[in-house]
């Protein structure tokens, strides 16, 4: 199944958390985060002013991004956990 966000929208993969702390000890999945990270697998055209003029995405498939911890829907799409969320719960793209 494939999914094309509309507008300012993203669809995100989120990448897997740290298994392990600085100091060497192993976190049990219980008590894991969810990861504020992720990969940019789709994005919509962009955003509309109010003038009617497109404002271009600043992310494109393939950025690593920072997001909101709260950010976005779930969805599930072949089997893969995703999060369709806006380009303004995007905090920073990863370089």
């Amino acid at each position: 199944m494939s999914l094309k966000p509309l507008n300012d929208r993203v669809l995100v993969k989120r990448l897997e958390s740290e298994e392990k702390t600085a100091g060497g000890l192993y976190i049990p999945d219980t008590a894991k985060e969810k990861p504020s990270r992720g990969e940019v697998v789709a994005a919509g055209p962009g955003k509309r002013a109010d003038d009617g003029k497109l404002i271009p995405m600043a992310v494109k498939p393939g950025d690593l991004v920072l997001f909101n911890k709260y950010a976005g829907t779930e969805v599930k799409l072949d089997g893969v956990e995703h999060l369709v969320m806006r380009e303004d719960d995007i905090l920073a793209v990863i370089e």
